[in-house]
């Protein structure tokens, strides 16, 4: 009984903490109507200003507390000035996109300032432990709950008794009517994001103090808790956000206590898709609360395509298939075969962020699921490798589409969210599945790609076989979009209501888009695994699957040769400058924030 006391009594302290993620979030989503995927990197930055201020410093901790939250208030600021007001008459993807390249360049700018290494942050506390009924509670536990407690008062009482929290109350429930009562709402954008930032700053060094470490990968999955929260609580709900983080903070708790630490992270992103499946408003929005509006109509910039001549891309076809026959590096070829599997990835995405209007932010879970069916058909049944590929590809299609199929009703930055809890959880199944993926030890040992018999070794016979297999998806996918079918799913993304007043229905055509997109995935990871010969639930992450939205964006959503010429240029480009190597995620999340700003419609121009 004292250990189910000590889960709770953990869970309680962890879900304060997720609050002052989740509170940040929903104040920022209540006036802008926008998902914050840089909230996490900022409470990355928290972690470490504190974690100067307490060992290189030696500041007492409240003082630590104060420079923490004032440094983050100062960077949201920053985020909000120059980051997202100059997108405010964009397109409405265009802020969302923004802070995923805004979190890029932040996370990637804390690991070269203090290295990848992780590093020890005290907490300044005595080391002792009181016992309370059957369980025991520790300063820092009291703490913790106090930080988060009275950070509620004080945003209460912001928000009810201030003008400025009028102010914010006002814009969070129709923004253009407080503008004609003469509302700043830049002012109040920039107070909005100011306290969220603190309070997501101070959440990242409380966090480091309770498991005394912190490093550079943990703001992917602060931001990913906080979402969770945020979206069970009611997206802009800021006591749902606390609420729905205490809950998730005790679902996570008791779910380590009875299977164990590594589906802490599975329950939540479990939790959030039954949220979103059956109350997509959250768990305590009010009944009468409008659904979300889609983000299709808005969701593509206006463009006119850049028309290429097919013999243009005859010749460039021609001109990729005999370069191995020249003196050219291995580098060369092995550069080019990574930019021809990430171009059938982005293929796929294209297809269903650019043609049918799903923004996905798990795609890289059809690169895991087509690697591993391809891996475990050739090693466990001995299925020819190039038929294991194309299994690989049918799973992902199948299997993808089914995952994937609850988010089909959902809209807005509901459907991003969706996918990329997904994405999460296929990552999660895969880690303790042990029994089929061998789980964290992952599979090693996968046969060579080979095509008849015969096995594809050396550099130019791999690299004509991912080149061929992308021309063929990209030839297919090219008719696809210029049937009825290509014209049926850019009519949806454009206007779904419309789409569905001439009798299309939603759900089969968002599931035949997954299912060809889930197929192109799929070879791609089947063909991925058999040239590493070696993967694991690491191997494709979130971040690949920012990668590939980074490079459809780049190229042109929906445009098939653009996402091929993306690819290219993101591959390429930092490899043409080798010294800036350790640079890369900086360069994707630059390359993206000025895509957004300045040509969100791409280098091709949408379709």
């Amino acid at each position: 009984m004292s250990s189910w006391l000590d889960y709770t009594i953990n869970g309680l302290i962890v879900g304060n903490v997720y609050a002052l993620v989740a509170v940040g979030l929903a104040l920022i989503f209540g006036v802008s109507r926008l998902i914050n995927f840089a909230q996490g990197s900022i409470y990355l930055v928290g972690a470490y200003i504190g974690w100067v201020a307490v060992v290189q410093l030696h500041t007492p901790l409240p003082l630590t507390i104060i420079v923490v939250a004032a440094t983050a208030a100062v960077v949201g600021l920053i985020i909000e000035r120059f980051g997202l007001r100059p997108l405010q008459n964009s397109v409405r993807i265009a802020p969302l996109l923004a802070t995923i390249g805004i979190s890029f360049v932040l996370d990637q700018l804390v690991m070269l300032t203090f290295s990848p290494n992780p590093r020890a942050l005290p907490s300044q506390l005595p080391d002792v432990r009181f016992q309370l009924g059957g369980g025991t509670i520790g300063p820092l536990d009291l703490l913790i709950a106090g930080v988060g407690i009275s950070s509620a008062l004080l945003l209460f009482v912001f928000l009810r008794y201030s003008k400025l929290g009028w102010a914010v109350r006002a814009a969070s429930q129709d923004r253009d009517a407080a503008m004609q009562m003469g509302v700043d709402v830049n002012r109040v954008n920039q107070a909005v994001f100011g306290i969220a930032a603190a309070l997501g700053g101070v959440s990242g060094m409380l966090v480091g103090m309770y498991y005394n470490q912190i490093d550079t990968a943990m703001s992917l999955q602060a931001t990913l808790k906080g979402v969770v929260a945020e979206v069970v609580g009611g997206a802009g709900n800021v006591p749902g956000a606390v609420i729905g983080s205490l809950l998730l903070g005790l679902v996570e708790s008791y779910g380590v206590a009875v299977f164990g630490t590594s589906y802490r992270n599975l329950f939540a992103f479990l939790l959030l898709v039954v949220v979103l499946v059956l109350r997509p408003n959250g768990l305590f929005a009010s009944a009468r609360q409008a659904p979300p509006e889609p983000l299709t109509g808005t969701f593509i910039a206006p463009s006119r395509p850049v028309r290429i001549p097919r013999w243009v891309l005859a010749v460039a076809a021609a001109g990729f298939a005999v370069l191995p026959l020249f003196p050219v590096s291995f580098y060369v070829l092995q550069t080019l075969i990574n930019a021809w599997l990430l171009g059938m990835l982005a293929l796929s995405l294209t297809l269903v962020a650019g043609t049918m209007g799903q923004v996905s932010l798990g795609h890289a879970a059809l690169l895991a699921i087509g690697a591993y069916t391809s891996a475990l058909l050739s090693l466990t049944l001995n299925v020819p490798v190039g038929l294991a590929v194309i299994g690989g590809g049918l799973v992902s299609a199948a299997l993808g589409t089914l995952l994937i199929s609850p988010s089909f009703r959902l809209r807005g930055h509901y459907v991003s969210i969706a996918t990329l809890a997904i994405g999460e959880i296929v990552s999660l199944v895969i880690l303790n599945w042990e029994s089929v993926t061998r789980g964290p030890i992952g599979i090693s040992g996968i046969p060579p790609l080979s095509l008849f018999g015969y096995d594809l070794i050396s550099p130019s016979s791999v690299y004509w076989f991912s080149l061929a297999v992308m021309v063929v998806l990209a030839l297919l996918q090219g008719r696809l979009l210029t049937s009825h079918l290509g014209r049926s799913f850019r009519a949806i993304r454009d206007d779904d209501i419309a789409a569905r007043a001439y009798g299309l229905s939603l759900s089969r055509y968002k599931s035949l888009a997954f299912i060809f997109g889930g197929f192109a995935a799929g070879v791609s990871g089947g063909i991925a695994a058999h040239l590493y010969s070696y993967i694991n639930h690491e191997t494709f992450n979130t971040q690949q699957s920012i990668l590939a939205l980074t490079v459809v964006i780049l190229g042109g959503l929906g445009n098939v040769v653009g996402a091929i010429v993306g690819s290219v240029a993101l591959v390429g480009l930092p490899e043409v400058f080798r010294i800036a190597a350790e640079y890369r995620i900086l360069i994707y999340g630059i390359v993206l924030l000025l895509l957004v700003r300045f040509r969100p419609q791409g280098l091709l121009g949408t379709i």
